[in-house]
């Protein structure tokens, strides 16, 4: 069967530095750092450490109150993150005589409703209630967003959750681009939410150690990838969605194409449940070149996962060196989780958005605060300030625990 081409015809966002698409990137390419001090004092103990949130994120005005009240707050970023890429593909919220029976939803999370749970467990334990709110279970199930995106649009096709870890949204997506080259879906909304700043979410993430400290003045720099005096990864919540849709069925109806996705590789390094393997990685950067019709010379630009932890970085390079060899030496490669922080699940989604807008304008945000790269890192153009250059096509990188790898192929419109 014939493959179709997969174009890109909405983006949409819940970010720290807003909804606006432009302005979103515009600030990722200045290098501005999103990330703040977060300090709790309504938690069993004080909580304080570098975050980044949604702080100007309203759902009642952005979905409306009865709807946000039967959400959850990653299923409320979720659902702004799609109405805003499905308002930017131009297309109405409800169905106007089409079907859209084999219109679907992928989409990643890693932690589903945890502030739901959470609130649940202190209800039972710490208040000593013996009732729980009938919609502790539909506000804190892992496909609610999903659910919530498929009926607000109309959408019936089907309609998938993925909880890969850090790799969520980025397989939801390579998921959802398989159904729309395949032919079995027309369009599909894809995407991630997710929101690890429950008080035990957190806690939990402090106790593996791979968290940045700082305070309220040298946390917008604390997460650092590629540097030498890294100290780990920056939590962030957020929502991230896109609109792939059928090429021909795009250019019919006269949409707006982003750009184009080109292909997708997945691997398990099947060796440890946190430590990477370059092996594992090697293998989903093969895979999606080879499912992109792509040779290394083809790429113009890496949106890294780099999380700034001591072991993933280098691993990560190790695996663009084998991959890419000598071109690897001038192959710019830059982490926008520098700035916007870890989202987690939806991770994957918000660097997807960051890839396809450095193709579509031609520009390249940096890796911010890397003063000082780590030796260990070296072999690649590391890029330090934002630049333009010529894109054709780009990869992204999702590496989670558990050894589950994606990489996403994009290309510039043409």
């Amino acid at each position: 069967m014939s493959q179709r081409r997969v174009a890109i015809t909405g983006l949409g966002l819940v970010s720290p530095y807003g909804g606006d698409l432009a302005d979103f990137f515009a600030r990722l390419c200045a290098g501005e750092s999103a990330v703040r001090y977060l300090l709790t004092d309504d938690q069993p103990r004080p909580l304080s450490i570098p975050f980044v949130s949604c702080p100007a994120f309203d759902a009642d005005a952005a979905l409306g109150k009865p709807l946000a009240s039967m959400m959850d707050r990653f299923a409320q970023l979720g659902m702004a993150a799609a109405f805003a890429a499905w308002d930017d593909c131009g297309l109405p919220r409800q169905p106007a005589g089409e079907s859209r029976d084999d219109w679907g939803v992928s989409w990643g999370t890693a932690l589903g409703g945890t502030l739901a749970y959470e609130k649940g467990y202190r209800e039972l334990w710490q208040k000593g209630r013996e009732r729980l709110s009938p919609l502790s279970v539909l506000l804190g199930m892992n496909n609610a967003a999903n659910a919530h995106v498929s009926i607000q649009l109309g959408l019936g096709g089907v309609s998938m959750s993925h909880t890969v870890a850090c790799a969520s949204s980025a397989i939801a997506i390579g998921e959802a681009f398989r159904r729309v080259r395949s032919g079995e879906a027309t369009i599909m909304v894809t995407g991630g939410s997710d929101v690890p700043q429950a008080y035990g979410v957190a806690r939990a993430w402090e106790a593996l150690r791979v968290m940045a400290p700082g305070d309220a003045e040298t946390s917008p720099a604390a997460c650092r990838p590629f540097s030498a005096d890294r100290r780990g990864l920056v939590l962030g919540e957020g929502g991230a969605a896109l609109v792939l849709e059928d090429w021909e069925h795009a250019v019919a109806r006269g949409a707006r194409i982003h750009g184009e996705m080109l292909g997708y590789g997945t691997s398990c390094d099947h060796s440890h449940l946190v430590r990477p393997e370059a092996a594992g990685q090697i293998r989903a950067l093969r895979l999606t070149l080879a499912d992109a019709g792509l040779a290394a010379d083809d790429i113009d630009y890496i949106n890294a996962h780099g999380t700034a932890t001591a072991e993933g970085d280098p691993v990560e390079v190790a695996a663009l060196k084998a991959v890419f060899g000598e071109r690897a030496a001038g192959l710019p490669v830059s982490a926008t989780k520098s700035m916007h922080g870890h989202l987690l699940g939806a991770a994957g989604a918000i660097e997807a958005i960051a890839t396809v807008l450095a193709l579509r304008e031609q520009a390249i945000p940096p890796t911010a605060h890397l003063a000082r790269p780590d030796p260990a890192c070296a072999g690649v153009d590391h890029v330090t300030a934002g630049r333009r250059q010529p894109l054709r096509a780009a990869l992204s990188n999702s590496f989670a625990f558990g050894g589950s790898n994606a990489v996403l192929a994009f290309a510039a419109a043409r």
